[in-house]
């Protein structure tokens, strides 16, 4: 057993004070925010519900993010990968949370989507398309997502505590295998899914590259919480003497999603563009109107230009605090991003911002820290029995945690 492994047969769990201490905080956010919500929804009930999927894409997105690093870890391994294997498992684990808030979204489908009531839609290319989109099956393609997405979480779990305890070779193997199919059917159902429950809020207007998009948004933001948490872990795990690597490589690969990211999108506008087609362009036209282009501004600085100029600095890659700061940004930034994409299919003339919609993120936030800690208090912070962790240099893990100047 090599000195990493034995660290994390050893490394420190949250004590259950710390435990009870986050999910109390996480518990009174929520039930604040679900007493504010409440009152929200009796006084105006669309913006509730337009609130609602904001919060509701935001912090699944997550969860999804980090089911779809897990299987890309178990596929191509590293040790980069390695040191927040834990932390995806616990991710993924939040899941069925998601999947229970996702039932309230079903009483407000009337609201959200024109497609169900053609009376709102009277759109011919929107009639052409009422064998997708219809309520039966809108519903039914949702259940089988959340059975994906649910069996994977649960499966990679299971083997990966089994794996602490025992440490069979096997069982990295069924892993393996495992994420070969479930990679295939993570993108299929979260594709599917972004078009289900974001791109059909103006279901007149289609895009091959609007999957891709939500798919990198939740790599993004699984990426800027594996980093927070593994900031924690750090922290905690002193005698560990590999961390500046990992934030290193970390860093690097939050640099190749924001460079993927600013791809799909501006290949997704240039195309789009360049065809010059009414009901593709009213997509963006709506996105360039009324302030919603300052939005959009904001983005092409925050969610790239920034963070990729940062990110090519060594320094910064290298120094935990700077990189944990940038990986907040980038979840703010993702937040917006969704913002973006969503809120202009309601107030196409202009920015709306209403207080449900920052409410109900951080109500919904509460429950989603209380379930990730709960998940995480139980189980060891690393991995175990993990071949790509490895032993790194003691100078290092100082360089990492020292301050910036």
């Amino acid at each position: 057993m090599n000195h990493i492994e034995q660290q994390a047969m050893d490394g420190n769990r949250m004590t259950p004070a710390t435990v009870k201490r986050i999910q109390r905080l996480g518990l009174l956010i929520g039930l604040v925010g679900l007493v504010l919500a409440g009152l929200g929804a009796f006084l105006n009930l669309e913006e509730f519900w337009r609130a609602y999927l904001l919060a509701y894409v935001f912090w699944l997105e997550i969860g999804l993010g980090c089911l779809g690093l897990l299987m890309l870890h178990h596929l191509v391994g590293g040790r980069w990968s390695a040191s927040i294997r834990r932390l995806m498992e616990i991710g993924a684990l939040t899941l069925p949370l998601m999947a229970l808030l996702f039932i309230p979204l079903l009483f407000g489908l009337h609201t959200l989507y024109p497609w169900t009531n053609l009376a709102q839609a009277p759109n011919e290319v929107v009639q052409n398309k009422t064998a997708y989109l219809n309520i039966p099956f809108f519903i039914a393609r949702a259940v089988f997502y959340f059975i994906v997405w649910l069996s994977l979480a649960y499966l990679f779990n299971r083997w990966s505590l089994e794996q602490d305890r025992t440490g069979a070779p096997h069982l990295a193997t069924r892993m393996r295998r495992l994420s070969a199919l479930g990679m295939i059917l993570y993108m299929l159902t979260t594709t599917f899914a972004a078009y289900d429950w974001l791109m059909s809020l103006e279901p007149a207007w289609s895009s091959s590259i609007y999957g891709l998009l939500f798919i990198i948004g939740q790599a993004l933001a699984a990426l800027s919480l594996a980093i927070i948490g593994l900031r924690l872990i750090a922290e905690e795990q002193t005698a560990n003497d590999g961390w500046v690597k990992s934030f290193n490589d970390l860093g690097n690969f939050l640099l190749g999603f924001v460079m993927i990211w600013a791809y799909f999108a501006f290949s997704q506008f240039l195309i789009i563009w360049s065809a010059n087609l009414s009901e593709e362009a009213i997509w963006y036209f709506h996105r360039s109107q009324g302030g919603w282009l300052s939005v959009g501004i904001f983005l092409v600085a925050f969610h790239f230009i920034l963070p990729f100029f940062l990110l090519l600095s060594r320094r910064v890659k290298r120094k935990a605090q700077l990189l944990t700061v940038l990986a907040a940004l980038m979840l703010g930034a993702r937040l917006v991003d969704l913002y973006w994409l969503i809120m202009p299919a309601f107030y196409p003339n202009g920015v709306h911002l209403h207080w449900l919609d920052l409410v109900i993120v951080i109500a919904m936030g509460g429950g989603w820290l209380a379930v990730f800690v709960w998940q995480w208090a139980d189980k060891a912070p690393l991995p175990q029995h993990d071949p790509h962790l490895l032993v790194g240099n003691p100078h290092e893990q100082h360089e990492a945690f020292s301050t910036p100047q």
